[in-house]
């Protein structure tokens, strides 16, 4: 039994068998095979040696021949790795002794390779580069041992958790949820965006675990804790006694609340009421907005109609997915964030992004859409059809500079002069909003509201970039601090703008989820969250625990103090007080 300790970004409790999705990429299960197969799965072993080797004496040959004599010695090297006969023949007594299937016992060898290579004495560049480059001779064994048997993650036929060196957000997204009963991840963060998207459709999951990759081998037993970050390899029964009635009573907790929050209104102790809407990724997760009798949904993030297919979206097929949700909202409002690929976002999308060196700060959001018009139009189009059919609002993201918004707002004229030309109807009265994400638009709150008729502030981003963190580098995750003083007095300079300017300021940034800031937001003025679908039972709760006049003077306190560490103690222990039973 192994415990490792991680980053806690969707919460819940599961036990099932590990797939590991290793640095080839392709799914290995550790599956064993008849013993009169073994013969033949030693042959299939050879061959797909044999063939790596072709293909890598053919890149020598072209390497000498074409491009630079220099690199020609990596590739010998490899060669030379897969001669070795000490290497294929652990392999092969993998497959004799154990009967486990080539591919796996391919992997499990390499990756003990790996492990020694990246024990704490050999950390240096040049072993990292001897990693890399055990990881290409595995991947290139592994894939011409499976040629057309490569599977998806999306065709599974048993309950896993998925164990990998990172997820893509369009992986993440396209996780079939009746199989996938967790994931675990060497890297990521609680802000990245698979972490959202895991949260979103209530899937336990644990990242920066450095190396779980190297530790779990598919079959494995795993315990995957979303609840305070641990993942235990192979249990030993007692734990997984003890872990089961932990994920029962959670799960019977969760389904305790939603029953006793569901139907009642979201109002303070002293009777105001607040906004509590939803984030949402996916049309599919309307049903669940609905089950969780959200006010409506404050941000619809449409990155993934640019990636699933890696084709643009047509207007008609915006149409017709803002349509959908909006008829099933009814008169509850609809934010649709346009798009906001770039950074940690889906994407690249073929002809309309190209690699940047630091795409966190390139062009991405509205920035990409002012350059790409086209793209853009296409898509406000599409949500200015769906408007007339409920209450549908349009939001740009990231926005640096009042130009960026008059310039998305004479392109959103132009829409709508053109449907107005074809005779198609929309609300002509539709609210647009921004997103306030970077501290420019922060500092200049004032400036921006005369331009929209909402906002909503994005914490990820304005964290990110007030802090200097890369909110998915968790190398500097420590540094991630939403109740840093400096990131506190921006938001609540933006709150109090709002109110000057009498525009609604929303949150709509993983800070609004986490109900530890609950109380501090609401002392500060805001009036309306939008969060994951899931914590909208322990938002509600702690919102009629407490009285509007108790929230502002626990501002008062709170901006009293000069470090996070008193800030999060401070709210914590309140917290814990007006709602115990949320730290049970």
């Amino acid at each position: 039994m192994q415990i490792k300790k991680g980053i806690a970004v969707s919460p819940g409790i599961v036990i099932a068998k590990a797939l590991l999705l290793d640095a080839s990429e392709y799914p290995i299960p550790m599956r064993q095979i008849p013993s009169e197969d073994t013969a033949e799965e030693i042959l299939k072993l050879e061959k797909a040696f044999s063939d790596s080797i072709a293909e890598l004496g053919t890149i020598v040959k072209h390497l000498k021949r074409k491009i630079t004599r220099e690199a020609a010695p990596i590739i010998e090297a490899h060669i030379k790795i897969l001669q070795d006969n000490y290497l294929k023949s652990q392999i092969t007594g993998l497959i004799r002794t154990d009967r486990y299937t080539a591919e796996y016992s391919v992997s499990k060898v390499l990756k003990k390779y790996v492990k020694a290579l990246t024990s704490s004495d050999k950390t240096d560049s040049f072993w990292g580069s001897r990693v890399n480059d055990i990881y290409d001779i595995e991947k290139r064994i592994i894939r011409n041992l499976l040629h057309d048997k490569i599977t998806g993650i999306s065709r599974l036929k048993e309950p896993v958790i998925i164990v990998s060196q990172d997820l893509t957000p369009s992986e993440t997204a396209t996780l079939d949820k009746s199989k996938i009963k967790g994931f675990t991840t060497d890297k990521g963060g609680r802000t990245s965006h698979t972490a959202i998207i895991a949260r979103a459709m209530g899937i336990p999951a644990v990242v920066a675990l450095n190396n779980i990759t190297l530790d779990v081998a598919s079959g494995d037993l795993l315990i995957v804790d979303g609840n305070s970050g641990i993942i235990i390899i192979n249990p030993d029964k007692e734990t997984i006694k003890k872990y089961s009635v932990i994920g029962r009573n959670f799960a019977f907790y969760e389904k305790k609340l939603l029953s006793e929050t569901r139907n009642l209104p979201t109002k303070t102790k002293d009777g105001h009421e607040i906004m509590l809407y939803a984030n949402i990724e996916l049309p599919e997760e309307t049903a669940t907005v609905m089950q969780y009798k959200a006010d409506g949904i404050g941000l619809f993030r449409t990155e993934w109609l640019y990636s699933d297919s890696y084709l643009l979206p047509s207007e008609k097929e915006h149409f017709e997915i803002y349509k959908k949700i909006a008829t099933v909202l009814k008169n509850r409002k609809l934010t649709i964030r346009t798009l906001d690929i770039g950074g940690d976002k889906l994407g690249p999308v073929d002809g309309v992004i190209s690699m940047e060196k630091n795409p966190f700060l390139g062009c991405r959001a509205i920035r990409l859409s002012l350059q790409n018009v086209p793209v853009f139009k296409a898509q406000l189009r599409g949500i200015l059809r769906a408007s007339r059919y409920g209450n549908v609002n349009i939001m740009f993201p990231m926005v640096s500079t009042i130009d960026e918004i008059r310039q998305a707002k004479d392109i959103l004229e132009q829409v709508k002069a053109d449907l107005r030309k074809r005779r198609i109807p929309f609300d002509e009265n539709i609210k647009v909003g921004v997103m306030i994400e970077i501290p420019s638009a922060a500092i200049m709150a004032d400036i921006l509201m005369r331009e929209v008729d909402f906002c909503s502030i994005g914490t990820n981003d304005l964290i990110q970039y007030t802090l200097a963190v890369d909110r998915t580098n968790e190398k500097v995750g420590y540094l991630y601090q939403p109740s840093h003083p400096a990131v506190l007095r921006l938001i609540k300079y933006v709150i109090d703008q709002g109110r000057k300017h009498n525009k609604p300021v929303s949150m709509c940034g993983e800070m609004a989820g986490d109900w530890i800031y609950t109380v501090l937001l609401l002392g500060m003025g805001l009036r309306e969250f939008s969060v994951s679908p899931v914590v909208i039972p322990e938002i509600k709760k702690i919102i009629r625990s407490i009285t509007l006049d108790e929230a502002k003077k626990i501002v008062d306190n709170i901006f009293a103090f000069d470090s996070v560490a008193e800030i999060e103690k401070y709210l914590k222990n309140y917290t814990r007080n007006i709602a115990p039973q949320l730290f049970e």
